[in-house]
């Protein structure tokens, strides 16, 4: 019996080979990622349909930015909070399970929404959103990376946290349009049906059994105590244990405090800043916010390509993105309303949560295959305390002091805090894999370690 510190050294993020196969379908993992993919859009698009009625509610109910930004943030609170012990519970019952019962909550509770007659009843029925979406990122993405190789993570993790952007793209620019039409309530309408639909069909299509049949081990398996005593221990050590995967954490989890700020407040920016109708500044934002969602998807698989020989690198591409989005960030709050600004804001918005892909890669690879769905959670954790949560409510209590357009041009200094926790990552990877007993191979490419 060894401990996870005790283990021999393997090659990190490899797959693991000899493995007996069972009856798999090529297709199914296609399928798994999908109706995952599909979910985590209906997750957003009940998240963000707030942010394209911040304007009608403002007006109906006479809130503040601060009121409207925490309507926002209690979601990523209630996700960031609970994320945790719902995955634990998740690794343990059943992930399919989990999936399609949070999917009805999230969705219940968004119809709900359509029906509150004031504040604290929407506020109430925000945070049940946020519980039943609290473990959805991490359990969808342990079961996406289940069934896929391990060299394809950067990729996978960064399309799927893009899948994010492209529901809250969907939210915004359609709960718009539907809100001016018909009211702001039919808007929640809308997204909590097509969240009860879609949990019918993967209730009926993703089983526990099939995901079994699919999965892929990777090296990181061998991490594995081979004893039920000291599973628990052992596998909780590894969330934990080492400098990088806290980095990881931290980095991701900052870096995403201007991606919350942009999600929930590029609406009310264009409409105060540039004049525009609420549907109009829906659809607008709507376009920064399919940026955004494409630079996930980009930045990953970046990442996955500089850094299949050189694993070191997940953690400089992160350090890049990071940088080039407080630059152009920075430089676009700093103009007033014209074309450059616009487009330096398209820059800042592509590579303004690039790092996500890549850190969630990382933890993959620093954690224990039975607890990832757990890892998961304690980067979604971050994710949403730091950065989703904290994002929103903080532009919003200086907007109320300084206006709106001017909050903007402070808080993207944040990602200095970012970019601090990702060298230090860098700095303290490959001593990480080798406390957990993943060396890495200590073959040079034109002189860096892989």
């Amino acid at each position: 019996m060894t401990s996870v510190t005790e283990a021999a050294p393997v090659a990190a993020d490899d797959t693991v080979p000899n493995q007996a196969p069972g009856k798999k379908s090529r297709f199914f993992p296609g399928l798994v990622f999908g109706l995952t993919f599909a979910l985590l859009l209906s997750d957003y698009m009940s998240r963000q349909v707030l942010a394209a009625v911040f304007p009608l509610l403002k007006a109906e109910w006479g809130l503040t930015d601060t009121e409207l930004g925490t309507l926002n943030s209690v979601v990523a609170l209630a996700v960031g909070l609970l994320a945790v012990p719902l995955s634990v519970l998740g690794d343990r019952f059943g992930r399919a399970r989990a999936i399609v019962g949070m999917a009805t909550l999230w969705s219940l509770a968004t119809l709900a929404s359509a029906w509150a007659s004031n504040y604290g009843e929407l506020l109430v029925a925000r945070i049940i959103v946020g519980v039943g979406e609290a473990a959805y990122g991490s359990i969808g993405l342990a079961v996406v990376f289940l069934v896929f190789k391990p060299h394809l993570r950067s990729t996978l993790s960064g399309a799927f946290l893009g899948g994010g952007a492209f529901g809250s793209v969907i939210g915004v620019a359609l709960g718009g349009v539907i809100a001016m039409r018909f009211g702001w309530r039919h808007a929640f309408i809308v997204m909590g049906v097509i969240g009860l639909v879609l949990a019918v069909i993967y209730a009926f299509t993703i089983t526990e059994k099939k995901l079994r049949d699919h999965a892929i081990p990777d090296a990181a398996a061998k991490l594995e105590p081979t004893t039920k005593k000291l599973m628990t221990k052992a596998r909780f050590k590894t969330l934990f244990s080492t400098p990088a995967v806290v980095m990881a954490y931290l980095g991701s989890g900052l870096q995403l405090f201007m991606t919350g700020t942009l999600l929930a407040w590029l609406p009310s920016f264009f409409n105060r800043t540039y004049g525009m109708t609420p549907d109009r500044a829906g659809k607008v934002a709507a376009l920064f916010l399919l940026l955004l969602g494409v630079g996930m998807i980009g930045t990953g698989i970046i990442s996955d390509r500089v850094s299949k020989v050189v694993t070191v690198r997940k953690w400089t591409t992160s350090i890049v993105y990071s940088i080039v989005s407080l630059i152009f960030l920075v430089a676009a709050f700093s103009f007033g309303p014209c074309a450059l600004q616009l487009t330096l804001l398209a820059v800042g918005a592509f590579f303004v949560s690039g790092p996500a892909g890549p850190a969630g890669a990382m933890v993959a690879a620093l954690t224990t295959p039975s607890i990832r769905a757990t890892a998961f959670a304690t980067l979604a954790l971050a994710n949403n305390v730091l950065g989703l949560a904290l994002g929103p409510i903080v532009t919003g209590r200086i907007a109320d002091s300084i206006g709106l357009a001017d909050a903007l041009r402070l808080v993207p200094w944040v990602g200095l805090l970012a970019i601090t926790a990702l060298v230090i990552g860098w700095r303290t990877h490959h001593s990480s894999l080798a406390k957990l007993g993943l060396a890495p191979d200590v073959r040079r490419v034109k002189g860096e370690i892989r």
